[in-house]
């Protein structure tokens, strides 16, 4: 009776809830390898999908070959026989493993693979019942496996799937779920760039560069690269950079396509099906060696004083060298270090903003405080305040803060030198001077230690011209002495303030329209009202001492609220710029820069004068006025069919920073000759004139 009862309660269970049951192909069997055709489910449903894979378990030591073999070897190939109405997709391959065998590089598989394909069956009529012949489905394949020597071998395999409302899993699903585990997943759009010298730029949301162990890239055809060739890898500040050796299939303006592989510190490997657009990247600036990168940042830091965005705090220095010549030499070297010091300062904490901004994943390089117009009209309020304490309307604490070094102590003095030097790097940092994009570039690419160093080498550069005037007796004691003429040289100095506070109006007016324009001037005004209150509180008592200072405070608080307004303004639209900065139009023949039309103009072979540039950027304008607009260059450029594109950096741009480091710059400007018919691009130097513009382009065979 209890056996009886048994055999129902099992007969009843395996109608509610039948098992699932294997099902698989009779095995072709080797000394090599075994290999089967395996189904994820044990029967079809119309209209839908089904996934079947061939499944190859080699031998120790034996392995078979990826989809793009490598420098030999032979993929797996699948011919389906199936009935009419029913296709089969590609073949969904896993991630491969490298095989090095002497000098030959291969891409397969060893232990046991799943190769999964996807089969879709037609819908039937919605009102036609449930046909119930089986699914009949058809293999032949063919596989190479590789030890010592190569053995090609083949096979048929036969499938059969009955008819169901629903599919039920085979016991082979999680070979299915397992394979799927390994399949590269697809990378984000825009992830990658290909560059004509092969290097591959990966910048990967969320990727941490410093995690990653290794990284290497297999393209998906043949010959487009040098399988064996060592991959350099770079750990950039936001992703990663690996060099190739372009194969013969190479073609740059195709772009390319394949997988990256990346194993990080604990051993976790991922992998991304990648596209590589076109694009101009150069070789990672951070392979420069370490003297080579201190050289550079030194005499960038050098030439940095001779661009004309230092040209404001010129004259500061003028009066605190001055100054200079009637102090005691110790005097004068202290000012001079705490100048240095200043300057020293500004550049190592410009860097560690700028690889905290790169590592929260901000697109930000050289004169990123200059895309915000809360930080340009702060910095004009403050140029216009140093002008007014220079035509002498106040005073604070009894020390001129634009007379650097005319103070009573030296103490005081060092202050005053402290911030200028200061203040001349932050008037500093919309340039870029020769040598300095690769410095910054090859710094913000090393280790945190190396990159505090390139920045400390470009602070020392900027600050020994000073040091020297003031610590060398022999040019000390050239300098004039001080008297009444300092007076009126310290007023006759202030209106380069003046002037460079209406620059940076005019830079808001860019960056924030009328808007922008009406909160800075509004805001120059509450700040002269603020420091002529101060004025009078310093030389009143009581009760009039005290009103002051509240009108004060209250002027400095308000122009505060208006920074916040100036934070939530919209960007000015390209209508308000002008042809010297930023968006073109049609009006000046050039277009505005996008990576799409770029890499457009670059397939069709066409030549290209790329711009990058910024209303900011003082060398930008002057290069604009002394070459770029002058109608010996439009002419030339419209006799060549040279496409002129330009990339206004005025407000962030993430497409432009990516530009830019792709190009091993981070600051602009930033000029790019693109020679027609896809011949590498050439960067021209960074400051132009007409009849070096017009021969580079000689050179370039235009």
């Amino acid at each position: 009776m209890i056996a009886r009862l048994a055999a129902l309660l099992l007969l009843l269970l395996s109608v509610v809830a039948p098992a699932a049951h294997a099902l698989e192909s009779a095995v072709a069997s080797s000394p090599r390898a075994d290999v089967s055709l395996i189904s994820e489910t044990d029967t079809h449903t119309a209209g839908q999908t089904l996934r079947v894979a061939l499944r190859l378990r080699m031998a120790k030591g034996w392995y078979t070959y990826w989809r793009n073999p490598g420098e030999a070897g032979a993929p797996a190939e699948l011919e389906f026989t199936l009935p009419d109405g029913i296709t089969a997709g590609p073949i969904a391959w896993p991630t491969p493993a490298r095989h090095l065998t002497g000098p030959v590089m291969s891409y397969g598989y060893d232990g046991e693979v799943v190769l999964p394909v996807t089969l879709t069956l037609p819908a039937g009529p919605p009102t036609a019942p449930l046909r119930a012949e089986p699914l009949v489905i058809q293999v032949h394949a063919s596989w190479l496996v590789c030890e010592r020597i190569c053995v090609p071998e083949d096979g048929d395999f036969t499938l059969t799937l009955p008819a169901s409302a629903t599919a039920t899993p085979a016991a082979e699903a999680p070979l299915f779920a397992a394979a799927d585990t390994v399949t590269p997943r697809p990378a984000p759009p825009n992830a990658a760039t290909i560059s004509p010298e092969g290097v591959l730029s990966l910048r990967i949301p969320g990727l941490d560069a410093t995690q990653v162990r290794e990284a290497w890239f297999a393209p998906l055809a043949w010959g487009q690269v040098e399988h064996s060739a060592p991959q350099d890898l770079t750990r950039l500040a936001d992703g990663l950079a690996l060099a190739l050796r372009p194969g013969p299939e190479f073609r740059h303006p195709a772009g390319l396509h394949g997988v990256v592989v990346i194993t990080d510190h604990g051993g976790r490997t991922s992998a991304l099906d990648l596209t590589a657009a076109p694009g101009p990247t150069i070789a990672p600036a951070a392979a420069l060696p370490l003297w080579q990168l201190a050289g550079f940042a030194i005499a960038a830091g050098l030439i940095l004083n001779l661009m004309p965005c230092v040209f404001p705090v010129l004259a500061m220095k003028a009066l605190g060298l001055a100054a200079l010549a009637s102090q005691h030499r110790r005097a004068a070297r202290v000012q001079a270090g705490a100048y240095a010091a200043g300057v020293i300062t500004t550049f190592l904490a410009l860097a560690a903003v700028l690889v905290g901004l790169r590592a929260a994943g901000a697109a930000v390089g050289w004169g990123f405080q200059f895309q915000s117009p809360v930080f340009v009209a702060a910095t004009a309020w403050l140029l216009f305040a140093i002008g007014l304490n220079m035509s002498g309307l106040y005073e604070i604490g009894g020390q001129k803060i634009a007379g650097l070094g005319s103070g009573a102590t030296s103490r005081g003095g060092a202050a005053g030198s402290f911030f200028t030097g200061l203040l001349a790097v932050l008037v500093a940092t919309p340039c870029t001077a020769p040598f300095m994009g690769a410095a910054i570039a090859g710094a913000l690419a090393a280790p945190l230690a190396v990159t505090l160093l390139g920045f400390l080498a470009m602070g020392i550069g900027f600050a020994l011209p000073y040091v020297a005037f003031a610590t060398v007796p022999a040019i000390t004691r050239r300098l004039p002495r001080p008297g009444p003429w300092m007076a009126v040289l310290r007023q006759a100095l202030a209106f380069p303030m003046y002037a460079a506070a209406v620059w940076l109006l005019w830079v808001t007016s860019l960056q924030a329209g009328s808007t922008g324009v009406l909160t800075t001037a509004g805001g120059a005004v509450l700040i002269a009202f603020a420091l002529w209150a101060t004025s009078l509180a310093q030389h009143r008592i009581g009760l009039g001492r005290r009103l002051a200072a509240a009108a004060a405070v209250a002027a400095g608080i308000a122009a505060i609220g208006l920074l916040s307004t100036l934070a939530t303004t919209p960007p000015a639209t390209a209508g308000t710029a002008t042809a010297g900065t930023a968006p073109a139009s049609s009006a000046d023949s050039t277009e505005p820069f996008t990576p799409a039309r770029l890499a457009a103009l670059r397939t069709e072979g066409r030549p290209i004068f790329l711009n990058m540039t910024a209303a900011w950027c003082v060398t930008c304008i002057i290069n604009e006025q002394v070459a770029l607009s002058q109608p010996a260059i439009r002419a030339a450029f419209a006799a060549q069919g040279i496409t002129y594109l330009k990339g206004d950096w005025t407000r962030r741009d993430p497409a432009i920073t990516e530009y830019l480091r792709s190009m091993g710059r981070d600051g602009v400007p930033l000029y790019v000759l693109y020679p027609p018919r896809g011949a590498p691009p050439v960067i021209l130097p960074q400051i132009l004139t007409e009849q070096r513009l017009l021969d580079e382009l000689v050179r370039a065979g235009l």
